[in-house]
């Protein structure tokens, strides 16, 4: 169990802001990461990495030269805001084009991706590299589907060399997807671990038992098998990654025995006692192996094993020197003095001039969401257990420090005498920065997608909001690429939206019309139990899943029924709107 943290809600910017100052002479904090104290050259390709916190020595302890310049802290197992990327890559960008580098899950995917195109819209060239070595989560044939586990610190260190080197950025991005094809890994727990505040661990494993093919955000193994000795257990690591040989290989790797938090380094040499001797019997040389904590889990018990198979470009960069906080090899000739980080200061939004109509309904808005945020915080714990059945257990937390951040940010919006449409946009960018993870992402690029659809200078009409439902659930398909039966929030979303277009369509007013809405949205989310999910971290659990709803749309259509309660209350804001 985790048990050293203050409120747990601030137990990854505690962790950051104490890395930052154990490792003032190496690091510079920055707002939601840190960048090397001694910056590479001018022009040089910079490697930013990140993801959510948790797994320390990833991501922060690689920052270093010969690694990466700068990384960015999410929550924990969530991924950093879009706003959060941004902003740290900002300030590693050295003139030489970007390289954004993540394990493969689809809040980050979202959020990494969004920053990178909004580096490119102001002239950075921005490249994304999702590190997909997990073979437990999909097949050989759908590689780019795999999570990116303790491989990330391979790909990553591989990538690093060649822009430390002087690459031009397409030859770096070049090596470093060369890297990511080349490696794999597969890891196992012996038991679960327990975010900062839970009483009991994300799952838990039966005694004598290891779960199979887990995943570093708390996921369970994609199946359970008897405990075996370590020599068995080496075995049982290895043979999955011998299976993705590349034909005609010379045999040399790059080795990763990767403990996940909570397993004794004597009992990864008594794995790697054995290893060798396996790694010999298949013709494999193991060249500079680390054996130790790279990519862990929290608390986690398990380990993984890391395999990339190397030809003479990646065993140069493997093999050059880095110096990070928890990553050194060779030696790093000391650094020219470098230019300062500026210090950034997270601006105040700016508040457009609002007409009286439209103030008065952000400020409802601005109720609305406080509403919304007192409803999730006490749904949290049974969202969580919802999700853990096939996922991270993390989205109670998610959604309740997403709607907490957006109900002060529309708050305070409403105070500045915020219109409609400024109101709802500042809660969905302030829900996204908060909650982090794929639904952070989602319902932030929701609710500005929606505010943008209001307008400043009017009250809008039951027909407007309707519209603004429809531009969330667009902007959802867009950004995050799911269909109605892929067992994620879209399931719910989409007959909610239909059913309030059609509803002010035949010119019900927007309470009622809102309720069937709602209606139509919780039915949609309960038949979710018997969907298998197609995206995200849920489906290597598949089978798991199915009996059990998607956390995402219980959570959609609870927030949709919240607001139809208080817009049947008949809120005064409610005379603003017309019947279509």
């Amino acid at each position: 169990m985790t048990k050293v943290f203050d409120q747990p809600d601030q137990f990854a910017a505690s962790a950051l802001a104490g890395f930052c100052a154990a490792y003032a002479d190496r690091v510079v904090a920055v707002p939601h990461g840190a960048v090397r104290a001694a910056p590479g050259s001018e022009g040089k390709v910079a490697l930013l990495v990140g993801g959510g916190s948790g797994h320390y020595p990833a991501f922060l302890g690689y920052v270093g030269a010969g690694l990466a310049d700068a990384a960015v802290a999410g929550d924990v197992f969530a991924s950093p805001s879009t706003a959060w990327v941004y902003g740290v890559a900002k300030a590693a960008n050295r003139g030489g084009g970007m390289i954004l580098g993540f394990g493969n899950y689809a809040g980050d995917v979202l959020n990494f991706g969004a920053a990178a195109e909004r580096l490119r819209s102001e002239g950075i060239d921005a490249r994304i590299l999702a590190v997909t070595d997990d073979v437990a989560s999909a097949s050989r044939e759908e590689q780019a589907k795999r999570r990116g586990v303790a491989g990330d610190l391979p790909v990553f260190k591989i990538a690093g060399a060649a822009a430390e080197a002087g690459l031009e950025l397409d030859a770096v991005m070049e090596v470093a997807e060369q890297a990511n094809r080349a490696t794999v890994s597969f890891g196992v727990a012996f038991d679960g671990c327990t975010l900062p505040g839970q009483e009991a661990p994300l799952f838990t494993v039966e005694a004598g038992k290891i779960g199979m093919g887990l995943g570093i955000h708390g996921e369970p193994g994609i199946r359970d098998e008897k405990m075996v000795p370590a020599a068995e257990l080496a075995r049982m690591l290895l043979d999955p990654l011998l299976a993705e040989r590349p034909e005609g290989h010379d045999g040399r790797v790059a080795v990763v025995l990767n403990g996940l938090g909570r397993t004794k380094y004597e009992e990864l040499f008594v794995l790697w006692h054995h290893l060798t001797g396996l790694l010999d019997a298949a013709g494999l040389t193991p060249v500079q192996p680390e054996i130790g904590e790279f990519v862990t889990s929290l608390d986690m018990a398990g380990c993984s094993l890391s395999i990339t198979w190397l030809d003479d470009r990646l065993q140069e960069y493997w093999c050059a020197p880095a110096d990070t906080p928890a990553f050194r090899r060779g030696h790093v000739a000391p650094a020219a003095p470098g230019r300062q980080v500026a210090a950034m200061v997270e601006a105040a939004p700016e508040i457009p001039p609002a007409s009286p109509e439209s103030q008065k309904t952000g400020a409802c808005i601005a109720r609305l969401m406080a509403r919304l945020a007192e409803a999730l915080t006490e749904a949290e714990e049974e969202l969580g257990r919802i999700d853990a059945q096939a996922g991270d257990g993390d989205h109670g937390q998610g959604m309740a420090r997403g709607s907490a951040a957006a109900a002060d940010a529309a708050a305070k919006a409403a105070d500045a005498g915020a219109g409609a449409a400024t109101v709802l946009s500042l809660a969905g960018d302030a829900w996204a920065d908060r909650a982090g993870g794929t639904s952070g992402a989602l319902w932030g690029v929701s609710l500005r997608a929606w505010g943008q659809a209001l307008s400043d200078q009017a009250a809008p009409d039951a027909a407007t909001v309707a519209q603004g439902a429809q531009d969330a659930f667009d902007a959802v398909i867009r950004l995050g690429r799911a269909q109605r039966g892929d067992k994620t929030l879209v399931d719910a979303f989409a007959p909610f939206v239909e059913t309030l277009r059609d509803a002010t369509d035949e010119g019900r007013p927007l309470a009622e019309a809102w309720v069937l809405a709602a209606q139509a949205g919780t039915k949609a989310a309960e038949a979710t139990a018997d969907l298998v999910p197609k995206l995200g971290r849920a489906r290597p659990l598949a089978e798991r899943s199915v009996g059990h709803p998607d956390a995402g749309a219980v959570s959609l259509a609870l927030c949709a029924r919240v607001i139809a309660e208080e817009l049947t209350k008949g809120l005064s804001w409610l005379t603003n709107f017309k019947r279509a």
